[in-house]
């Protein structure tokens, strides 16, 4: 698993991507004006995740699964890709919880 750290041309915000072992974008985070509060992002979401605190969910209008990682206090760190199947879903939170202490983070910021 890998961390993609990046500016936005558009609004100069930062993000970050989570990609699994295949390269396929996992969680993509929400803007952050500073690229240490987008860090503190990542490293909350390695935390989380690899506690556990993961929310499995399927979008009320799309009937499709997704899981958000989230925080002790509650609030969502991460929300996933929307996936196809549930055993798609859980697959990849599996992975989540195996892998994301070795992820890497790649800065392109």
């Amino acid at each position: 698993m890998k961390f993609e750290l990046k500016k936005s041309d558009k609004n100069g915000e930062f993000y970050f991507i989570l990609r699994d072992q295949s390269g396929n974008a996992i969680i993509t985070s929400e803007g952050y004006k500073q690229k240490s509060s987008a860090k503190k992002g990542i490293q909350s979401l390695i935390k989380n995740g690899a506690e556990g605190n993961i929310d499995l969910k399927v979008g009320v209008t799309s009937g499709k699964p997704f899981f958000n990682v989230k925080a002790t206090n509650g609030q969502v760190v991460g929300k996933s890709r929307v996936f196809i199947t549930e055993e798609d879903r859980n697959a990849s939170v599996e992975e989540l919880k195996a892998n994301i202490t070795n992820a890497t983070i790649t800065e392109e910021a």
